[in-house]
C-alpha cells in the first residue's frame, strides 16, 4: 500500500515514511492511494470472528509492509480489552469504547500506532520523538501507548486549564520517557505547533519527529476497526445504519469513512459537535471559516480548525453534495448535553460521558425524521473521567476505576511555555537533540 499527501505534492510514499514523517512535507496529510473493498465472504463471518481477527483482516489491507505474524501479534497486544456495545433500545445502541488502559477510545489507535514505530524505530535503529496535541484524552493514551518502549521519547502539549482534571493526571504523572508540556492557550494551539515543528528544517535535521495524533494516518486506520464490530454485534442488521460521532478533529468520523469505502454497510453518519461546530456551519452554508475553538464541558471536542478535515475533502472530492449524502452535522449546547446527561440517567439508569452525551443528542435527532434507523452512538470517554461534571448532573456517585485512582495519587509534572513556536523549538532542542 502506498500512501500520498492531501496537498497534492507528495505522492507514491511507502508505509513507514508516511508513518514515521507524521505530516507531510507540504503540509498535508497523508492518505491511502486507495481503499480496498473487503470480499463478500469477510462480512458474512463478521457476527463469528473476534475483533482480533477483525482487525488484523482490516490492518493487513493498509499495513502490508509488516510481516503478517508480527502485524498479528501488535493486534493482540494493542487490543486487550473488550468492546460492548449496549442496546438501550431496539434502535438506539451505545458502543463503549473506554474500557482500554486510559478509558477513552484514543487507546485503539495510540496502542496499536505504538507497536508500529516501536517496530520500525528498531529496525531503523533510530531514536524517534513523538510529538502530540491533545484537547484531553489523546495525550493519555499515546503516554501509556508508548511509556518506556526502547528508541522513543514522547512530547505532549496540552492547554493549560483546559482540560479536566482528571485527564491532567493522566497526562501528567506517566514519567519515564513522556515529557508534558502545559501550553499557555487552546488546542488549536497546540495543534499549531506540532505542525509547524514538522516543516522545520533544523529541527527535522537534528531530531527524527512524528506524530501520534490522528494526523498519523496509522494511528487513524486503527479507530476504522470497531466500526466493523459494531455491526458484528447487531441483532438486527436490516434496519438502516446510523453512526452518531462526538466530533472534534473528525479522526473517528474519516476512520468511520474509510470503513464504509471497504464495504461495510453504513447508511448514514451523523458528525455530532460540541459549541465548535465549523463542519455544521460548512454543511449549512457551503463556506469552512474556521474559529478559535470555545471551551465547552465536552472538552477533548473543543477544536475550532479539524484537522482530519483535510482527508474527508479529499474522499469527496472537495463535493459537498457528496459528503451531504453520507453525512448529516449538528452541533449542541453545553445545557443540552448537561440535560441529555440526566436524561439518559434517569430513564434507562445509563451514565453517558458529555462527548457521548454529544453523540446521544446527534442520534436523536437524526431519529426524529429516520424513526427506523439502527442507530449507533460512539462512547468515547468513561464518565469518571468528569466526575466533577457528571456527578452534580445526575446527583449520584461515579465508580472510579482502579487506574484512575493511581493517577490521582501521583503528583503532577509538567513544564510550561508559552504558546510561541520558537519557545516550544528552544525546548526540543535544549531536552532531545542530545538524545538523537
Amino acid at each position: 500500500m502506498k500512501f500520498y499527501s492531501t496537498a497534492g505534492k507528495q505522492k507514491d510514499v511507502s508505509l513507514k515514511y508516511a508513518l514515521l514523517r507524521g505530516l507531510s512535507t507540504d503540509g498535508g496529510l497523508f492518505v491511502p492511494e486507495k481503499i480496498p473493498t473487503l470480499p463478500a465472504e469477510f462480512f458474512d463471518s463478521l457476527a463469528t470472528i473476534s475483533f482480533h481477527e477483525i482487525a488484523f483482516e482490516i490492518a493487513n489491507k493498509f499495513f502490508d509492509e509488516i510481516p503478517e505474524h508480527d502485524l498479528k501479534e501488535m493486534v493482540v497486544h494493542a487490543f486487550d480489552f473488550p468492546v460492548p456495545l449496549v442496546s438501550l433500545t431496539e434502535n438506539l445502541h451505545i458502543l463503549e469504547l473506554f474500557h482500554g488502559p486510559t478509558l477513552a477510545f484514543k487507546d485503539f489507535g495510540a496502542r496499536f500506532l505504538a507497536q508500529i514505530i516501536s517496530y520500525f524505530a528498531k529496525k531503523e535503529k533510530k531514536n524517534i520523538l513523538i510529538l502530540v496535541a491533545t484537547s484531553g484524552d489523546t495525550g493519555s493514551a499515546v503516554a501509556q501507548g508508548f511509556h518506556n518502549l526502547p528508541n522513543v521519547q514522547v512530547a505532549l502539549l496540552y492547554p493549560s486549564g483546559k482540560v479536566s482534571p482528571m485527564q491532567e493526571k493522566q497526562l501528567t504523572t506517566i514519567g519515564g520517557n513522556v515529557t508534558a508540556l502545559e501550553i499557555e492557550g487552546t488546542f488549536d494551539d497546540c495543534q499549531a505547533m506540532v505542525k509547524q515543528a514538522f516543516i522545520d528544517s533544523e529541527l527535522n535535521t537534528k531530531l527524527t519527529i512524528t506524530s501520534a495524533n490522528s494526523i498519523n494516518i496509522a494511528r487513524l486506520i486503527p479507530q476504522s476497526f470497531y466500526y466493523f464490530y459494531a455491526f458484528a454485534q447487531l441483532k438486527n442488521k436490516n434496519r438502516p445504519i446510523a453512526f452518531s460521532i462526538p466530533s472534534g478533529n473528525f479522526g473517528n468520523l474519516t476512520a468511520g469513512l474509510i470503513a464504509k469505502k471497504m464495504g461495510l454497510p453504513i447508511d448514514r453518519f451523523i458528525a455530532a459537535t460540541n459549541a465548535n461546530d465549523s463542519i455544521p456551519r460548512y454543511f449549512a452554508t457551503g463556506r469552512f471559516t474556521p474559529r478559535p475553538s470555545q471551551k465547552t464541558i465536552s472538552n477533548a471536542m473543543d477544536v475550532g480548525n479539524p484537522n482530519n478535515f483535510a482527508r474527508i475533502n479529499n474522499l469527496y472530492q472537495g463535493d459537498l453534495d457528496s459528503m451531504k449524502k453520507d453525512i448529516s452535522a449538528f452541533s449542541f449546547s453545553d445545557a443540552q448535553t448537561s440535560a441529555t446527561i440526566k436524561d439518559v440517567y434517569e430513564k434507562f439508569n445509563y451514565t453517558l460521558d458529555p462527548h457521548g452525551a454529544v453523540g446521544y443528542l446527534g442520534a436523536k435527532k437524526y431519529l426524529v425524521d429516520h424513526p427506523d434507523a439502527n442507530t449507533i452512538v460512539l462512547e468515547t470517554a468513561h464518565p469518571a473521567k468528569f466526575l466533577d461534571i457528571v456527578e452534580p448532573i445526575i446527583g449520584a456517585k461515579i465508580l472510579v476505576p482502579d487506574r484512575l485512582k493511581i493517577a490521582l495519587s501521583k503528583p503532577k509534572i509538567s513544564t510550561k511555555l508559552s504558546n510561541n513556536f520558537a519557545d516550544f523549538k528552544h525546548f526540543l532542542l535544549d531536552n532531545f537533540a542530545k538524545v538523537f
